[in-house]
């Protein structure tokens, strides 16, 4: 029997995706802010990306300065609030705590982060005043975390941002490819619409932009910021693989994010994948309320890419996880029926089959969590920008500038698929590289 009823409604979508970092109130802030020892040189800011001051807003929020510790937030992450509830902070702040060492529960800092932020968003704060534009403007394609990001920095600086977004929504990954249970779509959209007005950047949504396009913004703009991030799921190449029944973790997890309850799904699942995206595929296939779900991987638990955090949160909503099993086929006469596998060990970090070890998983849906494709073809149309052997963008580690002056990129294109925390870093660190450059008399300078 499923952990979890199919969702007929708003109203049990919401029950069965419930918030697992739920917004904190006034006295929960106060009495988590008071546990906190304000360490000097503070491991959680130094394992933060944004190096967020994170005893510095505790302390704010500890004192009733709640605007202030918002400010802090947001002068080192434009995407404070998001950061708070996505981030996994297990492994990043929270994970640094000193209180791990005297075994004491660490600071719940996400969840003060995402307090202080929402109490900003909220109440409509004034944290930043971003001047006029001046005559230097910056076209931003794609309107992700790392977009968003670069846009909020070049327009604190003067410099006019112009976003250009394929979709009809803003934020990217945070939108479309974080599980409901982490964020709402509404927290996303909030903190977009602060930042919107907050920095006076312009979105052109809808707008995908191809390879003859890019001539034109070349002649238009001063630079262009390329956070396009990744592409659809890559394909397995097995047997079976386009049969109705099917389909990928990343367009999985973005229809679920866009129809909710709308998205059906069968009784029984197979998930192939070991990464985060399997896991939070597995635990929303769990939620819709199939009965059966199968996480299978090749490699070892062990060797698993996810989080640990992330395997139990798959294992809560009632996922079973099958380790050291390759798919072979997918089965069926005109839609999925199941999959053909077979057993694995690893050897010197090689993954060797194991003969005579084939086995069968009956089920009616298939997700491939197998990573997303890299927009090497979009790339290749732009004198000067080179990729790496995955895929990736190379780009000065310092500046974010690409082999072409005038490109600029960061985020999955550039990280081949981090958290949102680091494309708000590198969005950030390549305004500042524009910045420099425009300032040293770059194009139109």
């Amino acid at each position: 029997m499923a952990e979890c009823p199919v969702p007929k409604s708003d109203q049990d979508f919401n029950a069965n995706f419930k918030q697992i970092k739920p917004l904190m109130n006034r006295t929960e802030a106060y009495y988590e802010s008071s546990r906190c020892l304000f360490c000097y040189n503070a491991p959680c800011t130094e394992a933060c990306p944004t190096k967020i001051d994170i005893p510095l807003f505790i302390r704010q929020i500890n004192t009733g300065n709640t605007t202030g510790a918002a400010k802090t937030i947001y002068s080192s992450n434009y995407l404070g609030g998001i950061c708070g509830k996505v981030c996994p902070t297990e492994v990043l702040c929270e994970g640094s705590c000193v209180l791990n060492n005297q075994k004491v529960k660490p600071i719940e800092i996400g969840r003060l982060q995402f307090y202080a932020s929402a109490q900003a968003i909220n109440a409509d704060s004034r944290l930043f005043d971003a001047p006029s534009p001046g005559t230097k403007k910056v076209a931003v394609i794609g309107a992700g975390p790392a977009g968003i990001s670069c846009a909020c920095e070049l327009r604190l600086t003067g410099i006019a941002a112009d976003i250009f977004e394929a979709e009809k929504l803003p934020s990217g990954l945070a939108l479309y490819g974080i599980a409901p249970y982490k964020i709402t779509n509404d927290e996303v959209l909030d903190e977009m619409r602060y930042l919107s007005k907050l920095f006076s950047f312009s979105i052109q949504y809808n707008t995908l932009i191809e390879a003859k396009d890019l001539v034109q913004l070349e002649k238009e703009y001063d630079a262009v910021f390329l956070g396009i991030g990744l592409g659809e799921t890559l394909p397995t190449h097995l047997p079976g693989e386009t049969l109705p029944g099917c389909v990928g973790a990343t367009e999985f997890i973005k229809d679920l994010k866009t129809r909710k309850q709308e998205v059906k799904v069968p009784g029984s699942v197979v998930v192939l994948g070991g990464g985060n995206t399997a896991m939070d595929a597995a635990s929303e296939a769990a939620r819709l309320g199939a009965e059966n779900v199968m996480l299978v991987y090749r490699r070892s638990r062990r060797e698993k890419r996810a989080y640990d955090f992330e395997y139990d949160l798959a294992k809560y909503a009632g996922v079973k996880g099958i380790f050291n099993a390759a798919p072979l086929e997918i089965l069926g006469g005109g839609k999925v029926e199941g999959v053909r596998f077979i057993r694995t060990e690893s050897r010197d970090g090689k993954i060797e089959e194991i003969p005579g070890s084939e086995f069968i998983i009956d089920c009616d849906l298939v997700i491939r969590a197998t990573g997303q494709e890299k927009k090497v073809a979009f790339l290749n149309n732009i004198k000067g920008i080179e990729v790496d052997e995955t895929g990736k963008i190379c780009v000065d580690e310092t500046t974010f500038q690409t082999g072409n002056p005038v490109y600029f990129a960061g985020g999955d294109v550039v990280n081949g698929g981090a958290e949102v925390v680091n494309a708000a870093a590198e969005g950030k660190k390549a305004a500042r590289g524009i910045l420099a450059c425009l300032s040293e008399g770059g194009k139109n300078g």
